[in-house]
């Protein structure tokens, strides 16, 4: 079960929207354990809506090319990872973390002196990146 169910984080937002408090005076009130959370429910709120709220139960899939231009995007940029994730229209910034630190892992191993052109982790369209 998620922590705070979508009617929690509504009654949340409206009140920030309303003009209520900040982000710290409505986490403390709520019980909510860190005001970034207030400001996440926010964003997702304003960027896409209700159903920014709500938890998602489908397994979305990315194509390498989009996996490739986040993390470019991401390494070229100074903005934040919930910034970009906002801005691709993804509701998930630990995924862009998780995509950006597989790359660079992937660039730590790879040998350019070694034989055989591209890694094959690398070449390969459907992998994790």
């Amino acid at each position: 079960m998620a922590k705070y169910d979508y009617e929690f984080k509504k009654k949340i937002v409206n009140a920030y929207m309303n003009g209520e408090g900040g982000k710290k005076f409505l986490a403390n009130k709520y019980g909510v354990k860190s005001p970034q959370d207030v400001m996440k429910w926010v964003n997702a709120f304003e960027s896409f809506g209700e159903e920014g709220l709500m938890r998602s139960r489908k397994n979305e899939t990315y194509t390498f090319e989009f996996k490739l231009h986040v993390v470019e995007l991401y390494l070229s940029t100074e903005v934040s990872y919930q910034e970009l994730a906002l801005s691709v229209k993804m509701n998930n910034p630990p995924l862009i973390t998780k995509w950006v630190n597989d790359f660079r892992l992937v660039l730590m191993l790879y040998d350019p002196n070694e034989r055989g052109g591209v890694p094959k982790c690398l070449s390969q369209r459907k992998g994790n990146l």
